[in-house]
This record gives C-alpha cells, structure tokens and sequence, in this order.
C-alpha cells in the first residue's frame, strides 16, 4: 500500500509540473555538495524538468554549483551569498570581488587591508550588493504568477532561513488561487493547516524524490 500511495504522489506532481504554467523552486541544504553526495547530476535532472517553463529558483547553498549547471543563471538567486565571491570581512566597502580577484588582491581588502573573506550570510559583516539584483528580478517574476497556475517546489530545506523560503512561499500559495505547495525533505516536510489541500509534504530526500519524478 505504501508503494502504491507514493507512486500516486509522483504521478501528481509530474502532472502538476506538466500543467504549470510557472514553476517556483526553492533548494535547502540537502542539495549542498558533500563527500558523500554530488549534486551535479541532480542540477542536470532540474534542467531537464523543469527548462521548457516559465522558472524562478531560490537557493539557501553558497557553494555555487547551481551556476556550473544548465540552469538559466538569470533565473536563479542565491540570498545566502556564494562561496566563491568576496567581500571585505570589516564591510568598509560594499565592493564584491570574483574569485580570481581577490587572489590577485593576495585576499586583502584594498580599502582598508583588511582580510578578504567569501561573501556569504555566514559573514558577520555580509555584503547583500552581490545577490540584490538577481533578488529584484525574483520579485518582479513572482509578481506575475499571480492567478497563474504555479506550482512551488520546496526541496530540502530547514529552518535557518524560514523568513527567505519557507514562510514566503506558504504566503505565496495562500493567497494565489491557482497555486500549490509541495514540499519535500527528510526533516522539516511539514506544510502548516492554512495550506489545506493546496499543500503536500513529503518525508523523502529531495534528491531521491527528483530522480522518481525525473524517471
């Protein structure tokens, strides 16, 4: 029995993926890459998914692999920050280094001298100027689902950020008409009661859950 409700589930949401008219997804730290799981085949499955909508995604992972995938960079933001983009660790300057960059700087603020560190929500000084722009193209994309069918996929995603993701997005679905939640993850999978039927938690990793619906 159990087999047969989760076959139903993955049939709904590939229906569901297949009638979106926009697509909103939001990946958590069970798509940050480890030694024990790599993530770039699991990018490549969400191109492929997801590449002939109409999608925006937001991702809580700073290490940046998203953006060394298929996946349209205009239409993806990153608010966590992104491992391999620097800032000044003493925020004297709200200028943002690539990589390549701060090596030439030999990793030294060129303001203040300071140590250059990666600009990430880690940082107690976080420079916000990196991600800003992406942000605003996230919400004037948002602002045109409204009476869309647009389906949120939340995957994998805990409660470090809850006011970027996990909170917007129910407030997304609730007052959209036409919109539906499903949010999948081994840990925080719960949907709260105001979704209703417009709301389905899954108990998997997210991963796993891509490649069945992937199949």
């Amino acid at each position: 029995m159990e087999n047969t409700w989760e076959n139903e589930i993955e049939i709904q949401i590939k229906d569901r993926i297949s009638r979106a008219e926009k697509i909103l997804v939001g990946l958590g730290e069970e798509w940050k890459k480890d030694q024990e799981r790599h993530v770039e085949k699991y990018y490549e499955l969400l191109n492929h998914i997801i590449k002939e909508k109409d999608y925006f995604i937001v991702t809580l992972n700073t290490d940046g692999m998203i953006f060394k995938t298929g996946l349209d960079e205009k239409r993806i933001a990153a608010p966590c920050g992104n491992i391999h983009w620097y800032q000044c660790e003493a925020g004297c300057t709200k200028d943002i280094w690539e990589e390549e960059e701060a090596g030439v700087l030999n990793m030294v603020c060129p303001h203040c001298k300071k140590r250059l560190t990666p600009n990430t929500a880690e940082c107690e000084n976080y420079i916000e100027e990196g991600y800003l722009p992406q942000w605003k193209a996230y919400t004037e994309w948002l602002s045109r689902t409204l009476n869309k069918e647009l389906l949120v996929l939340e995957m994998g995603a805990g409660f470090k950020y809850p006011s970027v993701m996990r909170w917007p997005f129910e407030k997304t679905v609730f007052f959209n008409k036409k919109a539906f939640l499903c949010r999948v993850g081994e840990k925080f999978y719960q949907i709260s009661e105001e979704m209703g039927e417009k709301g389905l938690g899954i108990c998997e990793n997210s991963l796993n859950f891509l490649m069945k619906v992937g199949k």
